[in-house]
Parts: structure tokens; C-alpha cells; sequence
């Protein structure tokens, strides 16, 4: 009765999603097939009997809508957001992701010269765009943003136009990596010779604009690490110096890990109990599941039922899905509410598993 595909493209990522509304006896079903364009699509059903239209419809519009807060777009071209509501903020500049790596990997990286060392911050990966005198913001999912004040400003005087890549925490940017300059694109080049191009425009005297810490050697690196964890930073990033910048996230390892000391999610807020606490919830397949509850501090405002939330903590139970010592961090309108999603947990190890391992 009803169709719709979407398309999403950016760097190594060219994937379709297709959406439908179809008959089933004298009721119906939301049935969905996605994958990458050009290949038998793996397919699945939103609806495991018939329902009525009404209800066939609010499944698949709710469907199409969570896709394409995620970037899908009805453009064949596949440019995230065009066609959408979010089509002016959209910017066709995304970062590079970085996949996890575990503890018991991180002494091979600590002795390998290919990789330098950097700290991994509690904060919200941003990029500063200058044009002119125009400084814009731009988020993890290539949208326009604010910047506080205090960084706009410490941008302007930067000289020429340039992309800067880093991590805004609170009102101080780390900046760690350099995507273009005075028209000069920057994304091809090895690591290390766009790091050594960053110190040449971010100044040492800047407040809030700083560059980050790199360790290159592993006498450097070891040092760097055991000092972020006794200072109770959030992880470490390896970086291959000789890799260029690539948008995205790859399917699997990568030129640019991150391990983290403790483990963070995002949740949605589910209740507020009391005066400055609230219930942690998380989507598995179609229903929620609590995950416990936060603490709220007192230098945050307290979030709205329905907001995604970042919580740090060190595991979650496997029996009751609940989180270990939870910390809250903030709310998140950066994160699409769809990704809060139960699997994102990493569970304290049964006896068995211990035993295995």
C-alpha cells in the first residue's frame, strides 16, 4: 500500500532502508529490508501479526521518522539530511569515529611506534568551521551547532579559514586534529603531518582553544596512561600517524582506537524520582527495560522525562539489567533517542565467563 527508501552515504558507507505497509488478510503489517546498495538486502517485520491501518501507519511513519533523524534521506544521492527538516543545518562534514579496543589490547598499542597517544575526553566531539569571519559548530552527526562563547571567539582569531577537529569540554575545545586550511584539504595526509600543522595555528597562549597532549613514544605513551588513571579520565586514543582522515566509523578495527577506563551509555529518561534523581530506561526490540536509577548533581538542571541522558558507570548486572555505581553527565541532544538501546551495556562477568576467560 505504502513504500518508502531511504538512502544514507558517507566516506565507506552507501546504505538503503525500505520501509512498506502491506496487506495481510484484512489487516496489516510494517515490513522493513536494509543493507548496502547493490546487495541482496537481509529483510524483517516490524509487526509479528496484522494490525489495523491506523496502527500500520503510526509503525511506519514512527519507522521512517527515527531513520531519517539518523541521516537517511529520501535523496538518491544519499546526503544525510537533505530533504529533511534538518536540511539547512547540514553541513556534508563528518568526523572520524573510532572503535573500542580492551584492556588486554592496550599494551601492544603502548609499545607499537605506528601509534601515538592521546587522552580521551568526557565530552562531545565537535568540530570548529571557519569561513570568513562566520565560526559554526559542527556536531558528530555533521549538523550546524552553537559553541560557547568563549571558543567562538579565541576561533576568530586563528588566522584564515580552516576545519578544526576535536572535543568540546564544557567551555574549553581540545582540538587533535586538522581536516582543511585556506582551501588546502588536509584529510589525505598521514597523522602526523596534520597534527603538526594544528600547532602551527592553535596558539599555546589560548584559553580555551588547547591542543591535546600527544605521546609519541612508549616510554611517553605508558607515562601519559598511568597518570590519566590515577587522575580518573575517562580513557586513552591511539592514533596510526601514518593513516588519513576518514569520515565515519569503520565495520571493525580502524587507524584510530579508543579505550575506555570505565564504561559510558546513553539512556532515556524514563521518571524523575524525587528531587534530583531520575529512572534510567533503555529500548530492547520494541519495549523498555530499566537500567536504574541516577543521581542528578546539583550544577545540572534536571532532565525531562523522554530526554537521552549520558551516565557513566563500571558494569551493568546481566540478571537485572541494572548499572554499577552510576554518574550522570548530562543530557545528550546530540544522540538520536532510537540509539538508546540495551546493547549498548557491557555486564559484569559471570563466574563462568571469568573462568573461561
Amino acid at each position: 500500500m505504502e513504500q518508502t527508501t531511504l538512502y544514507f552515504k558517507q566516506g565507506s558507507s552507501d546504505k538503503v532502508y525500505q520501509a512498506s505497509i502491506e496487506p495481510n488478510g484484512d489487516k496489516f503489517v510494517v515490513n522493513f529490508a536494509y543493507g548496502r546498495r547493490g546487495t541482496a538486502l537481509q529483510t524483517g517485520t516490524k509487526t509479528s501479526s496484522g494490525v489495523l491501518l491506523d496502527a500500520a501507519r503510526a509503525i511506519y511513519e514512527k519507522l521512517i521518522k527515527e531513520k531519517m533523524a539518523k541521516g537517511y534521506t529520501p535523496g538518491e544521492n544519499g546526503t544525510p539530511y537533505q530533504h529533511t527538516d534538518k536540511e539547512q543545518q547540514a553541513t556534508g562534514i563528518n568526523c572520524q569515529l573510532l572503535n573500542p579496543i580492551e584492556e588486554a589490547d592496550v599494551p601492544a598499542f603502548i609499545r607499537n611506534p605506528d601509534f601515538a597517544m592521546q587522552e580521551k575526553f568526557d565530552g562531545r566531539r565537535q568540530l570548529i568551521r571557519k569561513t570568513g569571519d562566520t565560526i559554526d559548530g559542527i556536531n558528530r552527526n555533521g549538523l550546524v551547532v552553537s559553541l560557547p562563547q568563549t571558543i567562538v571567539e579565541e576561533a576568530r582569531d586563528i588566522p584564515g579559514n580552516y576545519i578544526i577537529d576535536g572535543e568540546c569540554v564544557g567551555e574549553v575545545f581540545w582540538a587533535f586534529d586538522l581536516l582543511e586550511i585556506n582551501g588546502t584539504d588536509y584529510r589525505s595526509p598521514r597523522y602526523r603531518d596534520r597534527l603538526f600543522a594544528l600547532t602551527q595555528i592553535v596558539s599555546a597562549d589560548f584559553g580555551f582553544i588547547k591542543m591535546v597532549e600527544t605521546a609519541f613514544n612508549t616510554i611517553e605513551k605508558a607515562a601519559l596512561l598511568e597518570r590519566l588513571r590515577k587522575e580518573n579520565r575517562e580513557g586513552a586514543v591511539f592514533k596510526k600517524l601514518a593513516a588519513p582522515y576518514t569520515a565515519g566509523r569503520p565495520a571493525s578495527g580502524g587507524d584510530q582506537l579508543k579505550h575506555k577506563f570505565y564504561e559510558t551509555a546513553s539512556f532515556l529518561v524514563g521518571k524523575v524520582n524525587g528531587k534530583r534523581s531520575v529512572l534510567l530506561h533503555l529500548l530492547n526490540g520494541k519495549s523498555f527495560v530499566t537500567a536504574g536509577n541516577v543521581t542528578i548533581p546539583p550544577n545540572h538542571d534536571i532532565p525531562k522525562v523522554g530526554a537521552v541522558v549520558e551516565v557513566r558507570y563500571l558494569y551493568a548486572f546481566r540478571r537485572s539489567g541494572w548499572i554499577y555505581q552510576p554518574v550522570y553527565l548530562g543530557a545528550r541532544d546530540d544522540i538520536n533517542p532510537a540509539s538508546c538501546m540495551a546493547s549498548q551495556l557491557k555486564f559484569k562477568a559471570e563466574p563462568e565467563e571469568e573462568e573461561a576467560a
